[in-house]
């Protein structure tokens, strides 16, 4: 079916702008999220936009690197989106909302400050929803080749014959 502009509402394009517009962090629409500057957008399956957008949202507070762009804490997260672990993940959530609507916030999301939103999940920190995503970012995060560069890491160095003769001695701040 050919899709006009009279039948689909408004265009990705416009969605984009207005949101960039309204200073939105996170575009969140049927299905689901992109960055207003257009740089990356992803789909759910499983998880409401909002929660896939929270969770990019935790990642980025519980490992704060402010040279890796949210694309990468999407992939990071993604996995959450399954049938399987949504409804353990939306219960975690609505905890998080809970707590966030506990010092007078509509949701995680809308909390504007860093350090406030680290206080709330500080408070969180011991539950089991905590420590899942918390545990799953490090290897969901830092495991992607893509980033590694990000962190001056060259990647694995056993099939090169060793770090030893690859730079290992190469220290110029000593």
């Amino acid at each position: 079916m050919q899709t006009t502009a009279s039948n689909r509402g408004m265009t990705r394009r416009q969605l984009l702008s207005r949101a960039s517009a309204a200073g939105a962090s996170f575009v969140v629409g049927a299905g689901f999220i992109a960055a207003p500057d257009a740089a990356w957008a992803a789909e759910t399956v499983a998880l409401k936009p909002e929660s896939l957008a929270t969770l990019v949202q935790m990642a980025r507070d519980i490992y704060p690197h402010d040279h890796v762009s949210d694309e990468y804490y999407v992939i990071a997260v993604k996995g959450y989106d399954s049938a399987e672990a949504a409804e353990g993940i939306e219960a975690g959530i609505a905890a998080l909302d809970a707590a966030a609507q506990g010092r007078g916030h509509a949701s995680y999301l809308a909390v504007g400050w860093e350090r406030e939103r680290v206080d709330i999940l500080r408070a969180m920190e011991d539950s089991p929803f905590f420590q899942q995503i918390r545990g799953g970012l490090v290897t969901g995060l830092y495991n992607q080749k893509a980033v590694w560069p990000l962190f001056g890491y060259e990647g694995e160095s056993f099939s090169e014959g060793g770090y030893i003769d690859r730079g290992f001695d190469d220290i110029a701040w000593l």
